[in-house]
């Protein structure tokens, strides 16, 4: 680009484009539950996947992913959520981290503790 070019044209910063709209381009954000349900998956798979309905602390209502088995929330829990899609079901991009708020971990998770929110227990010495 030349000189003449610069000082007529002005480079113009580019607005930056958020994958996951509702965080803001936080990490993450708390919610409270105004639904928990099942929905079904796309064609190829059929089960019932966890759901919540969550309002943002910023008023914004989003569908989220409960993951693992089992979990205990209801109306009016209040959660933390982070970005990160379901493939299989659509509309559904945003997850619960569990283990954090009213969402417990799950119990006697051996592998990928982290995601289920468990803790280590064979690391504690009696």
């Amino acid at each position: 680009m030349t000189y003449i070019q610069v000082i007529l044209n002005r480079l113009k910063k580019k607005n930056h484009k958020y994958k996951r709209k509702a965080l803001k381009g936080c990490p993450q954000k708390k919610g409270t539950c105004i639904r928990v349900g099942k929905t079904t998956p796309k064609k190829p798979n059929s089960a019932n996947r966890p759901y919540a309905r969550v309002i943002l602390s910023t008023k914004q209502p989003i569908n989220c992913h409960i993951p693992g088995e089992t979990h205990n929330l209801r109306k009016f829990s209040p959660v933390l959520i982070r970005g990160g899609r379901v493939p299989d079901i659509p509309g559904i991009n945003y997850r619960i981290i569990r283990g954090t708020l009213d969402l417990a971990g799950l119990k006697d998770r051996k592998n990928g503790r982290s995601k289920y929110g468990t803790k280590d227990f064979t690391r504690i010495k009696i």
